[in-house]
């Protein structure tokens, strides 16, 4: 029983037929129409992208019986025998095992002879990088001017090793790598041609595995097809492929949207009884993040066959443009440099670990239950129970903010009004849904005043190169959401002696940190170290326990 693998079977026959290629496609196709082909074509690009199937096919196209046309017959004696290979004046040559200069001598010693059958006498010579210097010499002068019945077209994967004195000969054609999309399209014509049940998750499967290739692909069908007993389903595509389910990457994105680590920790262990490839799995979750990315980015962006737009929305939802940027940039660094840890599941591990260690602090780090708020921290109102037992600076943050920055709040003229509800401009701050450096320009400012849409803000003349068009208008947009209406800003500089968020959160750290050294020294186990062994205590050593 005989079988002909996919590959071979479904190899285009005519221009019409080829996958992708559109700039080389046309090219020729015009050549042919117009009457203007030149006798020298090279054919560049990656394994199994068509430099050979469009060699054949223009071959076909210049000896059709029909005659010179861009679309060959298919039924003529000439294209028949072309398909099968075995047309007298198609020569086919493989460089790569014809290296040496008495093999090319001989080759063009029957340059010369008139055509058997055809109209013209055709060499394919493929992988031409693999001959010699002096067979490249000695094809120069023929492949400069041949007879008028002869054509060549030469294929390679390797441009760069060919002398320029035969670049300069030729036209040359770079064949691209094929789209994935293009790719699964191709595979889903030829499944349902066949008759074979398919999932299209599992077509776009093989058709990021082929990594560009249509041959790659077409032989990544027929093994799966074969594992997975005459079907090509996307469960089959990960277990031959060797790839987790999308769930797990979807658990993944989930939990770094949480920010909880022991979970992603547990999670990515749990991997660990699929013998996953780790580098494929921070693929899979960085071609995640680009989809998220791309929905954010594009309102009627409808997702793939591997992941629906619900769940797209989801994750856009959970997850800031921010987060959503710094994840992938961390997951394709940490992809580059999984050979260099331990081994690479604790290098997998660590990855995830750094996205949630490196996330910007913002308000949105907030909204899951327990979460610490790193806002507050960074000059936002501080609570009571946040502060550090026994500091009186942290009561007196309790309260609200300090009095400079009270002041500021409440010192408008007639007809201004400070805050909505009477909030401190600390805690508008903290409210707010910035994170970056938008953040810190509402940190180093004080509120003014505001006036009908106006929002005056006095910024600290030290920052103001974090005062630019952009983070003004993502403060702009931020104040217009709690506000509840549109709100135009209006800077000016700060007078000495008013306190912004951030100045407050720096002396409340100090004096928290002054508390503390104090509460360590006043300790019986120190002062006993101190007067029996003479110790000294390292001032820089001790910090306040939040």
């Amino acid at each position: 029983m005989s079988y002909t693998a996919l590959a071979r079977k479904w190899r285009p026959k005519k221009f019409s037929e080829l996958t992708g290629q559109e700039h080389v496609r046309r090219a020729l196709v015009n050549a042919l129409e117009s009457g203007r082909v030149h006798h020298a074509f090279l054919f560049t690009g990656t394994r199994g992208v068509g430099k050979t199937t469009i060699a054949r096919i223009l071959a076909k196209c210049l000896n059709c019986e029909t005659g010179v046309r861009a679309e060959p017959c298919g039924v003529c004696a000439s294209c028949l025998e072309i398909d099968a290979g075995r047309f007298p004046d198609l020569i086919e040559v493989d460089a790569a095992s014809r290296t040496k200069v008495d093999d090319t001598r001989e080759l063009l010693d029957n340059v010369q002879y008139a055509p058997t059958r055809g109209r013209y006498k055709v060499y394919l010579v493929d992988e031409v990088h693999m001959l010699s210097a002096h067979s490249f010499n000695a094809l120069l002068k023929t492949l400069e001017e041949p007879p008028p019945h002869v054509k060549f077209l030469l294929a390679t994967t390797d441009p760069q090793k060919l002398p320029a004195t035969v670049l300069s000969r030729c036209l040359q054609f770079n064949l691209k790598r094929l789209p994935a999309a293009d790719i699964a399209a191709r595979l889903k014509l030829i499944l349902e041609e066949e008759e074979v049940a398919f999932d299209a998750a599992g077509l776009k499967l093989v058709a990021q595995a082929a990594d560009g290739s249509m041959r790659d692909a077409l032989s990544l069908l027929d093994q799966l097809i074969a594992f997975g007993g005459g079907r090509a389903g996307e469960a089959e595509a990960r277990a031959m492929l060797g790839t987790i389910s999308r769930d797990h990457v979807l658990r993944i994105a989930q939990l770094l949207a949480e920010a909880d680590g022991a979970a992603l920790v547990s999670c990515a262990r749990s991997l660990e009884e699929f013998a996953p490839d780790y580098a494929q799995v921070l693929d899979e979750l960085a071609a995640l993040l680009v989809r998220v990315g791309l929905r954010q980015a594009v309102s009627d962006y409808e997702g793939d066959e591997l992941y629906a737009p619900e769940l797209l929305e989801r994750l856009a939802r959970a997850l800031s443009p921010e987060d959503v940027q710094l994840f992938y940039q961390t997951a394709i660094i940490g992809r580059r440099d999984l050979p260099l840890a331990p081994d690479p599941r604790t290098g997998f591990e660590m990855t995830l670990l750094r996205m949630i260690a490196f996330r910007p602090a913002g308000e949105w780090l907030t909204s899951r239950p327990g979460a610490a708020d790193p806002a507050a921290r960074a000059g936002g109102s501080i609570t009571a129970a946040d502060a550090s037992p026994g500091s009186a600076a942290s009561a007196a943050a309790a309260g609200g903010t300090s009095g400079a920055a009270g002041a500021a709040g409440r010192g408008e003229g007639a007809g201004t009004t400070g805050s909505s509800g009477g909030d401190s401009w600390a805690a508008i701050v903290n409210a707010l849904e910035l994170s970056g450096a938008a953040r810190q320009l509402a940190s180093h400012c004080v509120l003014v005043g505001r006036q009908g849409p106006v929002v005056r803000l006095a910024l600290d003349a030290r920052n103001q190169p974090v005062r630019t068009p952009a983070q003004e208008e993502k403060l702009a947009q931020a104040l217009s959401r709690y506000f509840g209406e549109p709100v135009r800003l209006e800077f000016q500089v700060l007078s000495a002696g008013a306190e912004t968020p951030a100045l407050l959160a720096r002396r409340v750290s100090e004096q928290e940190l002054a508390a503390a050294r104090r509460a360590f020294d006043a300790e019986p186990g120190v002062q006993g170290l101190r007067e029996r062994f003479g110790a000294t205590v390292l001032p820089d050593t001790v910090r306040p326990v939040k």
